[in-house]
């Protein structure tokens, strides 16, 4: 079992930046591959980011490449999304998720674990 727990989020300005964070609990963090995606009232959920459970590779959606950088410490059991370049379409709940071993990392259905999710709201 992994508990996924979001941070940081809140409401920036257009152009602003924020940094979410994701504190997981239990055993062999450095096994799972790391996401973050992204839902908005009435629309599926859509994938922003992920990292490799080595942290070899990462990954991004064309929306958010090059404003966007995912990272993850393993001896802290952490991984965080630097947002940078913000915009109004980037407003959402953001939410964190863990795959073990994972390596198809930009579906939803292929997590195992997700967190409770945090507000971002970027203001034009």
């Amino acid at each position: 079992q992994v508990q996924l727990v979001e941070s940081g989020g809140g409401l920036a300005q257009a152009g602003g930046s924020l940094r979410l964070s994701c504190a997981a609990s239990g055993r062999s963090f450095n096994r799972y591959s790391m996401g973050w995606f992204r839902q908005t009232p009435g629309k599926d959920r859509e994938f922003v980011a992920a990292i490799t459970w080595n942290g070899g590779s990462t990954y991004y959606a064309d929306t958010v490449k090059g404003r966007f950088t995912i990272s993850r410490d393993n001896s802290k059991n952490t991984v965080d999304l630097q947002m940078n370049s913000l915009k109004p379409e980037d407003t959402a709940v953001y939410y964190c998720a863990a795959d073990y071993l994972g390596t198809i990392l930009s579906t939803p259905g292929a997590y195992d674990y997700w967190g409770q999710g945090t507000q971002v709201t970027v203001s034009s």
